[in-house]
């Protein structure tokens, strides 16, 4: 029975990326987690790793506009906690949202400057279309500050940046 229920999950998991419709913008692959993302592989870092979406904790909703925010753009969680980030684009402009150190997040936008049509999925960032919604599942690390950011050139630049107080408790 058991191998049935996880061959069953397994099939629904692409059917269900698929669902949620096109995810490329502005040259930039989104990502909706999938099975290659499961936690322990190569998107881990210190700020933490791919979640599972089986446990989940909790939901936050987060929007994207042109006004170049995030909102919200201050966010507490727990050491540990795996979080579901459900993101809308609520602008005009493609937007994206990447968890990461700030010198993570300046070094890979630095990248996407020099190749503006890079193409990239990882477990730690989504990119949305103007009023596209997606979503992303990430299991947080120890105690300490995550930042996130959008990385389209220039939106960094301008203020679109946030940060993830990760707590003990």
């Amino acid at each position: 029975m058991n191998k049935l229920l996880t061959l069953l999950l397994l099939s629904v998991v692409p059917a269900l990326a698929v669902a949620a419709g096109d995810h490329h913008a502005g040259g930039h692959a989104t990502h909706m987690h999938d099975v290659a993302d499961m936690p322990g592989d190569q998107h881990a870092s210190a700020s933490g790793q791919a979640g599972d979406p089986a446990k989940v904790t909790r939901t936050i909703q987060m929007t994207l506009d042109d006004s170049m925010r995030f909102v919200p753009d201050k966010i507490t969680v727990k050491a540990g906690e795996t979080v579901r980030f459900f993101v809308k684009n609520q602008g005009k402009l493609a937007h994206e949202l990447v968890l990461g150190s700030m010198a993570e997040l300046k070094e890979h936008a630095e990248m996407m400057r020099k190749m503006p049509d890079m193409q990239h999925a990882e477990a730690n960032m989504i990119t949305l279309k103007p009023g596209q919604r997606g979503g992303l599942v990430w299991q947080f690390g120890e105690a300490g500050t995550v930042d996130f950011a959008c990385l389209i050139p220039g939106h960094l630049e301008a203020g679109m940046v946030g940060k993830v107080a990760v707590t003990n408790n």
